[in-house]
């Protein structure tokens, strides 16, 4: 028996064959396919399991933001998931009406569409955002991970876990056999969703609540091109009566496939009894929200779901680490879910790589809670005030008191009037509309994360207080704990993002043609610690320069300065001058960067 820090006491399997592995992953959604994907990708023997026969089943996640298409270009999918999804320039003609075949209350150009933003979203990454449906998203992530090593293993069900100092058995389920046996693993990762069994198995504290409304989704075919090719969008919000019940804010048809493929999403009252969704009451409602009574519809599935405001405040216990929904529970507001959940797992796998190659002292893996829990909170936080915001629009419409449906027709068609009334209703919808920008067009919430850990070296200085609102806005910095700016550099012949230049299976150093020392002192500096650690000189003459010298206006060092990149293509660390003793310097800060107490001390010494 083995008691752990927090004082709680772990207890023995029941004696069971056990297979072998590095890292055992509960879950093959966004956030544990993904977990294995990278975990392969590095070179760490894993096993994913999943109560489930096969992939999801229902498109569930679909906004697939910048950060993550920047992971998946460095993880070299990026291509196989741009073939499959529907491209920026599609999605982004969100169109508020009061039925699909109806009036239209206004547009948002939305995900970077619009020409004032589209800049922003150029800027400052090699990827756009896209959408790929997570019926679609989940077999790439599968399918890559398996191909590169993991063992996935279906029909298989998380059943317990206990742990030691030198890892964690778990015991699982043949649901298939019925049989049960045992997977001895050095680590465990749960991914196992909203109701993860192993975030409760670990007893992480959560903060909020769980279902605070009630929503279903029902998914039909229809062709209706029509009335939506020419404002192309994968959103378009329908306020009718009765929309302002449950979490989502207004009723929602969304885009599956251009432009046959839809779901739309409806409230209920989960304080009620649940209502049954039948097939007539299925087409009844997708009808009412097209406005098309006489549509042919095929209704191809429906569900209810609970709209969540739950985060954990630490992801991990032990050996044991969850991502995914399993720590951040939210209504599907600004796409953040899938998201959030494949950068979790992009955070944690190049730490536990590096724990388990013996390359970083086991301290690196407290920071996964450290860096993470923060974005969590924030996520959940923005996502329910994103659903809430849509308050704003009902009362602008002056819909929020009507007590029947003819009293609401009246309210909305007040804003068409020739009266004083009729013009503060205008405005009010225009600014109603303008704060959706928050759930739509959120740059800074979607890739300005910010990380404040033992893994991040300061170099003295501290993080710039924002030029904009920093939601809305994503604003570059080199500062120790901000991800990478993204500028293009090569050559005559080639050109790469910075991203491209720092991949998840090393640390990479940037610096100019002045700093050429530090690449001296990188090359010892990764001998001694044993990591690979490569650098990249920008400049004229060398293999990498400044194409478009934008580089040399966000590196935010001099020439001869430093700034040295982790595998998830975060700022570890960085010089603003060429040191007098480069190699002591960036010795320090690596070791310090992994935990490597013992290497601390060797400063300046042979290793």
């Amino acid at each position: 028996m083995a008691i752990f820090n927090d004082g709680i006491a772990e207890t023995a399997l029941p004696e069971l064959a056990l297979i072998q592995t590095d890292v055992l992953i509960v879950g093959s959604g966004p956030a544990g396919a993904s977990a294995a994907l990278f975990l392969s990708t590095l070179g760490v023997s894993n096993i994913m399991i999943t109560k489930y026969r096969w992939t999801a089943n229902t498109p569930r996640a679909h906004i697939t933001n910048q950060r993550t298409m920047e992971i998946f270009r460095d993880i070299g999918i990026e291509d196989l998931v741009r073939a499959e999804s529907t491209p920026n320039e599609l999605m982004g003609d969100t169109v508020f009406c009061t039925s699909i075949a109806g009036e239209e209350l206004g547009r948002i150009l939305t995900f970077g569409t619009h020409p004032a933003r589209h800049a922003d979203y150029e800027l400052a990454s090699p990827s756009l955002t896209c959408d790929i449906p997570q019926t679609y998203l989940e077999p790439i992530l599968v399918k890559n991970a398996t191909m590169r090593g993991t063992q996935t293993r279906f029909s298989t069900e998380y059943l317990s876990h206990v742990q030691d100092e030198e890892g964690v058995s778990v015991r699982v389920l043949d649901r298939l056999t019925g049989a049960e046996f045992g997977i001895r693993a050095k680590y465990l990762i749960g991914g196992d969703g909203a109701r993860s069994q192993v975030a409760a198995d670990i007893d992480l504290p959560m903060e909020g609540k769980m279902d605070i409304a009630g929503s279903m989704n029902i998914t039909f075919t229809a062709d209706i091109s029509p009335f939506v090719g020419h404002r192309p969008s994968v959103l378009y919000w329908v306020v009718q009566p009765g929309s302002n019940i449950g979490g989502i804010g207004t009723g929602l048809v969304r885009m599956i496939r251009p432009w046959n493929k839809w779901l739309v999403v409806w409230g209920y009252d989960i304080a009620e009894e649940a209502p049954v969704i039948d097939e007539a009451a299925a087409t009844q409602i997708v009808r009412n929200l097209l406005g098309m009574p006489d549509l042919e519809v095929e209704i191809t599935g429906t569900s209810l779901w609970g709209n969540n405001a739950q985060y954990a405040t630490r992801l991990q216990r032990g050996r044991v680490f969850c991502v995914g929904d399993a720590v951040h529970k939210h209504p599907p507001s600004n796409g953040l879910g899938s998201n959030t959940s494949i950068q979790d797992s992009y955070n944690l796998a190049w730490k536990l790589a590096a724990v388990i190659a013996g390359q970083s002292g086991p301290e690196l893996l407290e920071t996964y809670s450290a860096e993470r829990a923060p974005v969590a909170r924030q996520i959940v936080l923005r996502a329910n005030k994103s659903a809430r915001e849509f308050g704003q629009l009902f009362d602008a419409l002056g819909v929020t008191d009507a007590r029947t449906e003819a009293e609401m027709i009246e309210a909305i068609e007040e804003r068409k009037a020739n009266t004083p009334a009729g013009a503060a209703k205008r405005h009010a919808i225009q600014a109603a509309m303008e704060v959706k920008n928050y759930e739509f067009n959120a740059h800074g919430v979607e890739i300005g994360q910010f990380y404040d850990s033992s893994a991040i070296v300061s170099d003295g200085s501290v993080r710039p207080a924002p030029r904009r609102d920093p939601e809305l806005y994503y604003e570059a910095s080199t500062v120790p704990g901000s991800r990478l700016p993204h500028a293009w550099v090569g050559d005559s012949a080639h050109k790469f993002s910075t991203h491209d230049l720092a991949p998840v299976t090393q640390f990479t150093l940037f610096t100019g043609i002045t700093g050429a020392a530090w690449a001296d002192a990188a090359a010892l500096v990764g001998e001694r610690l044993g990591v690979r650690l490569e650098t990249v000189i920008i400049g004229p003459g060398q293999p990498v320069t400044d194409l478009y010298f934008d580089w040399a206006k966000l590196r935010e060092v001099a020439e001869d300065g430093a700034v040295l990149v982790r595998p998830d293509k975060h700022i570890g660390w960085r010089a603003c001058r060429l040191a007098d003793d480069p190699e002591a310097a960036l010795f320090e800060a690596m070791a310090a960067l992994l935990s490597r107490v013992e290497a601390s001390v060797l400063v300046g010494q042979p290793a």
